[in-house]
């Protein structure tokens, strides 16, 4: 049940980051901040849920962080495509 809710808090948190992520330019410093900002959120979530660093959830954690990335910044291109501020 942890390991589900920290997965969820973990693409969670990666949606406004990818959001901001996708109007800034590609390779910018403010583009990398995006990226690179949410990490200690992903150790701070594992931390407050007491979840250990097992290598068999490296791949389920990258998966819910690109996720929420990529959602955030397809959010940003449909609400750009549709008009919206």
């Amino acid at each position: 049940m942890a390991l589900s809710l920290a997965l969820a808090l973990v693409w969670l948190a990666n949606l406004p980051f990818g959001y901001w992520r996708a109007g800034e330019a590609k390779g910018s410093w403010r583009w990398v901040v995006a990226i690179h900002a949410p990490i200690p959120l992903v150790w701070l979530i594992r931390d407050v849920l007491g979840l250990d660093w097992r290598l068999a959830t490296l791949p389920l954690f990258v998966g819910a962080y690109f996720l929420g990335q990529w959602l955030g910044g397809r959010a940003r291109r449909w609400r750009s495509a549709t008009g919206g501020s």
